[in-house]
């Protein structure tokens, strides 16, 4: 049987499995779900013992979600590579705005929805049918690390690296959560933002006062706050932060219609920033304001607010250090402080991005194995979203190659409402990274 004919064979069960998964509302944001990420951790074991990998076991450190690692030992000769995706979902937003339901699977016009499906369980299923083409035998080593807390920054990561950094050594690193450049057009991704953000408040009185007996003479937190985070950026929308860097202008342009119809941006509304879309989108930093904490406007008085908070989110350019990063947007913070007001900072996630080397022997392995999937050559492309494990990964592997694969495409609406994948590109990607192994021992 072909390698392609075997890939066909396993795409059922594959799709079934990623069923599976998606049913379980593994949340690792609510606390609530903390035993449905449990029960998905479990699925997960029994999947790869289904495959007859030969070791599974949990990894846990620093007390957060056990990741579930899998081994499939190395012929003689034969390099090992690493499957790297993750099995918590991000929160659904409000249920009554999806065209069905989120945690229930609906194969519509060629895509299948669900929350889930295309970041990141659709990248496990990639996984599961590659592996089950080979009947349990690959031909390289395998490792398998399916974790759950990516989607809250992997907050263990750092010790569960230090306790296991050796049990996860790998030649080459398959991770399975970038993005494809369009449907049916595979991407290999050269370059990684970072991410640092924080919790600013913002304080002007001690206690609410009457809006018409000291409006206009006392300013309220609420309206300081929101001059406060209009500094984040100029008057035509780039970054204003002091200290934070660029990378250099990526080879590759995002069309402008395109990115009107991928965003969805209303009509009217400006881009932001100057020099090429993609690289305002990959290479240079951008800053957004993700939460307020106020008075809801249901609960509005005539009171002036005397506390206000909000969260603000930076991502850094690739290659741009962290807790410089961190520490520009605390001081920028503190500094434009409108009208004296008291400003804490309160500083959150940090994670560097990675500038990833896509020549060699093995890169191009994986050139070879999307081109034969796909029908296309992959473009190689920068992601404006952080996976902060690559670098750790990196730091442990010097010596290691990247290759950041993906089953999802630019309309999947990952972490929004109706997010899912399609299904042609679930099938090539299985089959790319089949052939990747298949490519990678032949070299080996």
């Amino acid at each position: 049987m072909s390698l392609n004919d075997a890939v066909n064979e396993a795409l059922p069960s594959a799709l079934a499995d990623l069923k599976r998964l998606i049913a379980i509302r593994s949340i690792s944001s609510q606390p609530e779900h903390a035993d449905d990420v449990l029960a998905t951790a479990d699925l997960v074991v029994d999947l790869l013992k289904g495959l007859g990998c030969p070791e599974v076991r949990f990894m846990e450190a620093g007390g957060g979600n056990p990741a579930v690692f899998g081994h499939f030992p190395a012929p003689e000769g034969q390099p090992t590579v690493l499957l790297y995706a993750h099995y918590d979902v991000q929160p659904t937003g409000d249920p009554g705005q999806w065209t069905s339901p989120a945690f229930a699977a609906v194969e519509r016009d060629g895509r299948l929805y669900a929350r889930g499906s295309a970041d990141d369980k659709g990248g496990i299923a990639v996984h599961l049918g590659a592996l089950r083409a080979f009947n349990g035998k690959p031909p390289v080593g395998v490792k398998i690390f399916i974790e759950g807390e990516e989607e809250i920054g992997s907050p263990s990561m750092s010790a569960l690296l230090s306790r296991f950094g050796a049990d996860l050594a790998s030649d080459v690193f398959v991770i399975a959560d970038a993005v494809n450049w369009k449907v049916g057009e595979p991407a290999l991704t050269s370059t990684l933002r970072g991410l640092v953000d924080a919790v600013v408040t913002v304080s002007t009185l001690e206690t609410g006062l009457h809006s018409g007996q000291f409006g206009g003479v006392v300013p309220d937190a609420l309206t300081a706050l929101c001059r406060l985070l209009a500094t984040l950026h100029d008057e035509r929308g780039n970054v204003a932060i002091e200290g934070l860097l660029s990378a250099p202008d990526p080879d590759v342009e995002y069309d402008e219609d395109r990115l009107r119809e991928e965003t969805g941006i209303l009509d009217g509304v400006e881009w932001i920033g100057e020099g090429m879309a993609s690289a305002r989108m990959w290479t240079k930093p951008s800053a957004s304001v993700l939460a307020i904490d106020a008075t809801p406007v249901k609960d509005a008085s005539n009171t002036l607010v005397p506390t206000a908070r909000a969260k603000v989110s930076v991502r850094i350019a690739p290659g741009d250090d962290v807790a410089s990063a961190a520490a520009a947007l605390k001081a920028h913070l503190l500094k434009n402080a409108p009208w004296g007001a008291k400003v804490t900072v309160e500083a959150g996630q940090g994670g560097a991005g990675t500038l990833i080397d896509l020549s060699g022997d093995k890169a191009e392995a994986a050139m070879d194995a999307f081109r034969e999937a796909f029908g296309v050559d992959a473009v190689k492309i920068g992601t404006g979203g952080s996976i902060p494990i690559v670098a750790e990964f990196a730091e442990l592997n010097p010596d290691a190659v990247f290759l950041l694969t993906a089953v999802v495409d630019p309309t999947s609406r990952m972490h929004g409402i109706d997010e899912s994948l399609d299904l042609g590109d679930l099938a090539k990607a299985t089959l790319a990274e089949a052939l990747l192994l298949q490519n990678l021992s032949r070299k080996g």
